[in-house]
């Protein structure tokens, strides 16, 4: 496996120490985890290996993380909830820009500790096992998005298909400008460079709606605007789609 150090060390998603000033046991774990990937490398790494690492049991790792690859996303499951929890409460506005908002939150959550998610996404490019995972976890964003729209455009003709697109496009959209972001390093505005992937989904949305509208074909407005067209099978699940988009955006 590649070496996926950075600048020499282990960093992990830390939140700082307690009241005791001792880390928490779950950034404890993780820190141990990613000691030992970037040390002997991810296939090659236990469970028992990160426990003993960390001088605590294995009852204990297995009430923080479910598995080893959990322990290499240990904050989805909390922007999982704080995107529900903020798409419950938007009830208004513009359906397209308050998922681009829900979105941005994934992009948060990786820019608050650049040198960790630098280090998992080398890890990730380099285990294949850890880009399934990954995959799943982009699914069920996916998910979440779309329900949120299926509630805002239902009765209307073709609501569901508008989800499901509009969602598999944002999420792509933001996991390309997310990527280019980790490619550099981490350095640079990574938000910024999300929300101009953002802004590429919605500019081609609004174009189809005043086409729809008009009854005509939106022409491109200049000679620089690309047109991404992208065939799949009637029964391609929507992650498989999601990644023939990231391929064509030119993601890895």
């Amino acid at each position: 496996m590649a070496d996926v150090r950075d600048e020499g060390r282990a960093t992990p998603a830390v939140s700082g120490p307690g009241p005791s000033g001792k880390a928490p046991m779950r950034e404890v774990l993780i820190e141990a985890a990613f000691q030992l990937f970037v040390e002997h490398g991810f296939e090659r790494t236990t469970v028992d290996d990160i426990v003993a690492r960390a001088g605590v049991g294995r009852r204990s790792f297995f009430r923080y993380f479910p598995s080893k690859e959990d322990v290499v996303f240990p904050d989805h499951e909390r922007c999982l909830t704080e995107m529900s929890a903020f798409l419950a409460t938007s009830t208004d506005g513009e359906p397209l820009d308050v998922i681009c908002d829900a979105a941005r939150l994934v992009m948060r959550m990786y820019a608050a500790n650049p040198e960790f998610s630098v280090q998992r996404y080398r890890l990730t490019r380099e285990v294949p096992s850890l880009r399934g995972y990954e995959l799943s976890v982009v699914h069920r964003y996916e998910r979440t998005l779309a329900h949120y729209l299926r509630q805002r455009y239902a009765g209307e003709p073709n609501g569901a298909l508008r989800a499901e697109v509009e969602a598999a496009a944002i999420v792509a959209a933001h996991n390309n400008g997310l990527r280019t972001w980790l490619r550099s390093g981490g350095h640079g505005d990574g938000a910024k460079a999300v929300d101009q992937s953002l802004a590429f989904v919605r500019q081609t949305w609004g174009s189809a709606d005043e086409s729809a509208e008009s009854g005509a074909a939106a022409a491109p407005e200049s000679e620089e605007d690309d047109v991404v067209v992208i065939v799949a099978p009637r029964k391609a699940p929507l992650w498989r789609v999601v990644q023939k988009i990231e391929k064509t955006l030119g993601d890895d």
